[in-house]
């Protein structure tokens, strides 16, 4: 999927609805996850991470990755999905984080795309080609 890069609620090609999404992006520590929440409860939507930390299983000191609270209050995706020492790349990031973006949209949710993982953001937007990427 080719996503437009946006900072809030913007179409792609001819405001075609499959193809919103919410951007939020800063440093760590930033307020990303506090307004993001709000945003989700308030459009009754879900949250994708874009961090290249947070999708790793007990990497949650210094990742600040959502609390437990948080995670429950609303549905985070690529969130604790592999293992330290499993390999992971951005390419399985775009792969994985548009099937989760394309099946929020198939139930009328706009994804909030959450991080500060520039990479795995413009990789997912821009809909970048990885050749010979597994």
């Amino acid at each position: 999927m080719n996503w437009t890069k946006c900072l809030s609620v913007s179409a792609h090609k001819g405001n075609v609805m499959e193809n919103r999404l919410i951007c939020i992006t800063g440093p760590t520590a930033s307020g990303k996850t506090e307004l993001s929440i709000a945003l989700a409860q308030r459009l009754h939507t879900e949250i994708i991470s874009s961090d290249s930390m947070q999708i790793y299983c007990g990497m949650d000191i210094g990742t600040a990755k959502p609390t437990n609270a948080e995670q429950a209050a609303v549905p985070h995706h690529m969130i604790d999905i592999v293992q330290p020492d499993e390999p992971f790349s951005v390419a399985r990031y775009v792969e994985l984080a548009d099937d989760c973006a394309q099946a929020l949209l198939a139930q009328g949710k706009i994804p909030i795309v959450v991080g500060g993982t520039g990479l795995y953001l413009d990789a997912l937007i821009e809909g970048s080609a990885f050749p010979g990427a597994e």
